[in-house]
């Protein structure tokens, strides 16, 4: 049985590739420079169960571990970092429905989210509140049978696109520490009250939509809020975070990992004093450390998922990898464009979208600085005497 479910998985991750191959890459350089939404990839995308790839099989859900999620989203980045965004919240919006859900909430929401109808965001940052998730102000106010949902969330993918929005909210505003009253809600678009005031323009990350949402007093049913029980949003989202580091770290070795595909390729075309510049020691140190800081990446990653994948905690593995990976996209990426010499800074090449691209993951899911504190936090308290 393992064997073919691991068979299965393998035949997931190749197709995956075929269709970046023949799909993706043809068509990424002009999307990504009109900043057009990848409409027909996403029908594409739900055809190959993409959406539902970690959604347990019993809601309709192909119920791949994170593992093999990790490579998916490898692939997906490799031809276009944007369309591993898209699925990022979708899926961490699922797995925290599927893992602290009330079963009436995994029945109502991951049917339609495993067949990419309905695509998840995640709402937590707002204007002043960032890596200080403690500071949102927020509020989930009980009415009756019902909450009503007041405040603004920034930096939403698929905000506008999106059908199911898992949303942070303080139910408890006297509670200290603040973590201690906060919840997360299942909010629906379309809902009274919700809407999207304005999207931003972005450096990298384009075709995909980042939005601020608006709740004024939207009502929401009690029955929407995950769990059931109030005050457990926090640990809800900082598990569901883990999901996104690792989704994350995934996307910067993928990028990365196409960078060095290109550059190595232009490498062996491009001559200069009469050979290839691949025959150049400087450009075959170059490929050298790129290849092995990417393998490395890869590596943690590996690591972070498969801890996840067995339903242990994972912040530190999770950090290390998001940290690690990210930090090296942004350096191979810069290397690639080295390597292209001049040509490197045109957007005749792929090569400038990569650079583009790579600092966006370092903020991502959280600064590489935030990764850093809770890297050292889980050490001190590993390494303690």
């Amino acid at each position: 049985m393992e064997s073919r479910l691991d068979t299965d998985k393998q035949a997931v991750i190749d197709e995956v590739q075929r269709f970046v191959e023949r799909e993706v890459i043809p068509v990424a350089h002009d999307l990504e420079h009109d900043d057009i939404y990848p409409v027909e990839l996403i029908e594409k995308m739900k055809t190959l169960g993409i959406f539902s790839a970690t959604i347990p099989e019993v809601y309709g859900g192909l119920g791949f571990d994170f593992y093999t999620y990790s490579q998916i989203i490898e692939q997906l980045s490799r031809g276009w970092m944007s369309l591993a965004g898209i699925v990022n919240t979708h899926v961490l919006v699922a797995y925290m429905i599927a893992t602290y859900g009330t079963e009436e909430q995994r029945r109502a929401f991951l049917p339609v989210m495993a067949q990419g109808e309905k695509r998840g965001g995640i709402c937590l940052s707002e204007a002043n509140a960032g890596s200080d998730v403690q500071a949102i102000t927020m509020t989930a106010t009980r009415d009756g049978s019902d909450y009503l949902l007041n405040g603004s969330k920034l930096w939403v993918t698929n905000g506008q696109r999106g059908g199911i929005f898992a949303v942070l909210a303080r139910t408890d505003t006297a509670a200290r520490p603040p973590f201690r009253g906060m919840s997360i809600f299942l909010v629906e678009k379309g809902t009274p009250g919700l809407s999207s005031s304005r999207t931003f323009e972005k450096l990298g990350y384009k075709g995909v939509e980042t939005a601020e949402l608006v709740f004024d007093n939207v009502r929401v049913p009690a029955a929407n809020l995950l769990g059931g029980v109030e005050g457990e949003g926090f640990k809800h989202a900082m598990s569901g975070l883990e999901v996104g580091r690792i989704n994350v770290a995934a996307r910067a070795v993928g990028v990365a990992q196409a960078a060095f595909n290109d550059a190595i390729r232009y490498a062996r075309q491009r001559s200069t004093f009469g050979k290839p510049i691949a025959q150049h020691q400087a450009i075959q140190l170059k490929l050298a450390g790129m290849a092995t800081k990417i393998e490395a990446a890869r590596l943690l990653l590996h690591q972070a998922a498969q801890k996840k994948d067995r339903g242990e905690r994972c912040d530190l593995e999770a950090g290390m990898a998001k940290l690690f990976a990210t930090e090296m996209c942004q350096e191979v990426t810069l290397e690639a464009m080295r390597i292209f010499g001049g040509y490197g800074y045109t957007k005749e090449f792929n090569v400038e979208r990569y650079y583009r691209d790579a600092p966006f993951m370092l903020v991502a899911e959280g600064t590489s600085e935030i990764q850093q504190l809770v890297i050292a936090r889980q050490l001190l308290e590993r390494y303690k005497i």
